[in-house]
């Protein structure tokens, strides 16, 4: 609780100079985007992704990763009706009014939502009649309810078309593309089905404030003039397929609403604007995605200049996916140059999002036959597996992650270090390795290689190698033997942690550090609020880089009250589990 207050308390702060909450309908107001009165308007939000549209590597699918391939394989092994059953639970559970008020709670002021358009309406090889457009209620009714958790939480709703008909690029799984069938591209039905899509959402919401904008086509990747050499549309110099129907699309819009949004995105993953302007409607904003790239002023130079050149607001509609250095750094540069973000995404199996949702034995079995083939496993298990995932899915039954929640919204503003967890130190007191304070690289901890910058680089690496329990550059790993109970590994030259603890009783204490090395190499200097009390302690040789061993340090003396002890590695080459304080 003392978390989240501290958080929002930031947030609220931070409005004083970017108003986050709504003031009527938001609109372009040169360079900047603005509400009706004028003021700038900052947004900071998170996409959806993974709730209408399954991306394969979101639940570690990694081979025929399209959602129409996931689900038609689960079919084969379950049945349509179990199917049907694990699809409708997912977007029941996935998305609640309790995810929306927590998001609301931790700082973030609005919601970008990521459309599969086949929940809206049907595909055009399944409409009754050729050439008409058969409307589902279920896509319509999750919008409304999710825009009704965002009204009472006073925040914007970003509708995207994150999988149009047909697919708008090369890279499938984006946008659930069946390769077998016409592309949005060749398609002249799929692009009136989409024109059509647009301007129903436009007649249902056009009253609507707290719908802050219209992202009418997420991540074009097609090379239209080369599509055998530049498939994803990178190299792409007029992109006049994509400008025709942006501009359509904004037409069938403005004949029903005048007053929202729309925000456009380039092609090749949103970034390449050749041949795209001049800009068509004076109510627009510019989109473009970031991702593992290096968080400098080059780096967003290309989008500065074209909100220079057509004097419109830029939106970085999406990014994510690295670590918790990356994130700090990327929303300092972008609020620096007063560009809004959404990040991406909200929730998924894995640990570098604000929530992890938790695997089962039973799935996990899933995913390897998924992936790999070999015995089929039963149907039964396979529905019990999935209808847990479906559960699992649920807030309440996800890891929160607050070091990520705490990377994007407080450190970004804050050289502060923060306890991770409350450390009262008595006799016999542990502190694990892994729950070093909260802040930034350099702040809280010194680790070596933090973030993945390899569309920069053209190397990858991991920051974080475990890509467990934490997302900054400290390398984590699951105790194999106590359940979970994690580790500090790949500790190298210089680098150290910090702990915050509260010490009941002032006096002097042994420290008892639990570490495991297969050489004799390592040593370990304990910094006491800065000040040296312990120099170059060698490190025992356990014969086993994972049999742990505690060895002590004596004679530390610790005065009553709060505290920050630090573990710095003189020598790296061992792993370290926690410490003990004896008194």
């Amino acid at each position: 609780m003392n978390f989240t207050k501290s958080i929002l308390y930031t947030f609220l702060l931070s409005l004083l100079s970017f108003t986050g909450f709504s003031q009527g309908f938001l609109k372009a107001g040169g360079k900047k985007i603005v509400n009706e009165k004028g003021e700038n308007v900052l947004l900071r939000g998170i996409g959806l992704g993974g709730w209408m549209l399954q991306e394969g590597y979101m639940l570690k699918i990694n081979k025929e990763s399209q959602q129409y391939r996931i689900r038609e394989r689960i079919e084969e092994l379950m049945g349509p009706k179990q199917t049907q059953q694990f699809y409708d639970a997912w977007l029941a559970n996935h998305t609640r009014k309790i995810d929306v008020d927590s998001m609301k709670s931790w700082g973030f002021n609005s919601i970008r939502l990521p459309m599969h358009y086949n929940l809206y309406t049907l595909p055009v090889d399944q409409e009754p009649v050729a050439g008409q457009n058969t409307w589902l209620e279920k896509g319509f009714a999750l919008t409304d309810s999710l825009l009704a958790w965002c009204k009472a939480n006073k925040m914007y709703l970003i509708l995207d078309l994150h999988a149009a008909p047909g697919g708008q690029g090369n890279d499938v799984n984006i946008a659930d593309r069946d390769p077998s069938k016409p592309y949005l591209w060749d398609s002249e039905a799929n692009q009136q089905k989409t024109i059509a899509l647009w301007k129903k959402l436009a007649e249902r919401y056009k009253n609507e404030a707290y719908i802050g904008a219209y992202d009418i086509l997420n991540e074009p990747n097609y090379g239209f003039e080369n599509p055998n050499e530049d498939k994803n549309g990178t190299k792409e110099k007029t992109n006049a397929p994509l400008r025709k129907l942006m501009v359509e699309i904004t037409k069938a819009i403005r004949e029903v609403d005048q007053k929202h949004i729309i925000i456009i995105e380039g092609n090749g993953w949103g970034n390449n604007y050749n041949g795209i302007f001049p800009l068509w409607d004076k109510n627009m904003v510019l989109s473009y995605h970031k991702y593992w790239n290096y968080n400098d002023q080059n780096s967003i130079a290309h989008i500065l200049k074209a909100r220079d050149e057509q004097n419109a607001p830029v939106w970085l509609g999406e990014t994510g996916e690295n670590s918790n250095v990356w994130f700090t750094d990327a929303i300092r540069l972008l609020e620096k140059n007063n560009i809004g973000w959404s990040w991406w995404p909200l929730k998924k199996i894995g640990s570098n999002n604000p929530m992890e949702i938790k695997s089962n034995p039973n799935y996990d079995a899933l995913v390897r036959y998924m992936n790999n083939g070999g015995n089929k496993p039963k149907d039964s298990n396979v529905y019990s597996g999935l209808m847990e995932l479906a559960i699992y899915s649920k807030l309440e039954n996800t890891i929160i992650h607050r070091d990520v929640i705490d990377a994007m919204i407080r450190q970004p503003f804050s050289n502060e270090t923060r306890p991770f967890k409350a450390s009262v130190i008595k006799d016999k007191s542990i502190v694990y390795a892994v729950d070093y304070d909260l802040g930034k690289n350099g702040f809280a901890y010194f680790d070596t290689d933090t973030a993945d910058y390899h569309v920069s680089t053209g190397k990858r690496s991991a920051g974080n190698r475990g890509r467990i329990y934490r997302n900054d550059g400290v390398d984590i790993a699951k105790d194999s033997i106590r359940y979970e109970k994690y580790y500090v590994n790949h500790i190298e030259n210089g680098e150290w942690l910090q702990y915050t603890v509260n010490v009941a009783q002032r006096g002097t204490y042994t420290l008892k550090l639990n570490t495991a090395a297969d050489n004799a190499d390592g040593k370990i200097t304990i910094l006491i609020d800065g000040k040296e009390v312990a120099k170059a302690v060698a490190v025992p040789d356990t014969g086993n880089a994972k049999k742990f061993m505690p060895f002590e340090i004596k004679n530390i003396a610790l005065k009553a009250g709060r505290q920050k002890i630090k573990v710095l590695a003189a020598t790296g080459g061992y792993n370290f589990s926690y410490i003990q304080f004896v008194k």
